[in-house]
């Protein structure tokens, strides 16, 4: 049986909309082995399909597909640390979990490429998938077949505060309030923003990343959908926060902060509680470069 360690991933990053996304150190695991049988079971109290609807059977079962090879059955065994529905990537997991867990039993047919075409296939955008499997900030085109994507790893002691709400937001509803049409002069103002978050992450212009992850194609809409949120920006950046962002079509909010800001999630912790809102979590977590893995 093969274990499997998959990040957590943070989408969009602001003005990035479909497009960037980074790995981060929140993982699930995903023990798989070929069965006679479909054995699925969680090793925690989140609950799973334990049929052929789980996400990762069904991702498995299609690179067996692919690869023209009888498949029985998987005893798969989740340990699922990354919340559902929460824009912190989980589905990608699960894909990514499938497909790594299938190419492994089979002696890997697919290489990395085939496994990033593949699992955007799967979930209709790369800016999860890519930097799931991959690891660091990736940036990616998904052109309907292939993804063309460049990742960058990231040596940084910045850490990346979530502060995850009690309440799920389906990543279809967050996409239906988003306008059909844009205004030109919207669409320049996210390029250009975009572009600056890669190049003042990696090269340390830390006082870029405020304005890097300003944004008017999805943030401003969705925004409306997650009660609390402009006060959470606000107190990330009474607290010292570089930069305050929907993580993927949210409901999380991320905060990018600065490693020697050391009672940062303390006061934030705090100011929720001030707010009502201790069924809210907050985690501290980093950038991870190595993506998913054998272990």
């Amino acid at each position: 049986m093969y274990r499997i360690q998959i990040p957590a991933t943070s989408a969009n990053l602001g003005a990035g909309f479909d497009a960037l996304g980074l790995a981060l150190s929140y993982y699930n695991y995903v023990e798989i082995e070929e069965s006679d049988t479909v054995d699925i079971k969680s090793l925690d109290d989140t609950a799973i399909p334990e049929d052929e609807s789980n996400l990762v059977y069904e991702s498995a079962k299609t690179l067996y597909d692919i690869c023209g090879k009888p498949l029985k059955g998987l005893k798969i065994r989740q340990e699922n640390n990354i919340p559902m529905a929460r824009g912190l990537g989980s589905s990608s997991a699960c894909i990514i979990a499938g497909l790594v867990g299938a190419n492994t039993l089979m002696k890997e047919p697919l290489s990395l490429d085939d496994l990033v075409n593949l699992s955007a296939q799967i979930e209709g955008h790369p800016d999860n998938t890519a930097p799931a499997l991959l690891g660091g900030i990736v940036t990616a085109v998904f052109d309907g077949k292939n993804v063309h994507w460049v990742k960058q790893e990231v040596f940084t002691t910045l850490k990346f505060v979530v502060v995850i709400p009690d309440f799920e937001l389906k990543t279809e509803k967050a996409r239906a309030c988003l306008p059909k049409e844009i205004s030109h002069k919207d669409a320049v103002y996210n390029l250009s923003r975009a572009a600056l978050f890669s190049a003042s992450l990696l090269t340390g212009k830390y006082e870029n990343l405020r304005t890097a992850v300003d944004d008017r194609l999805h943030q401003p809409y969705r925004m409306e959908l997650i009660p609390h949120a402009a006060e959470v920006f606000d107190t990330a950046y009474s607290l010292g926060a570089y930069a305050s962002y929907i993580s993927g079509a949210g409901p999380s909010l991320m905060a990018i902060v600065d490693n020697d800001n050391r009672f940062f999630c303390g006061k934030m912790r705090f100011a929720l509680d001030r707010m009502g809102l201790k069924s809210w979590q907050v985690h501290e977590l980093h950038i991870d470069n190595i993506g998913t893995r054998i272990i």
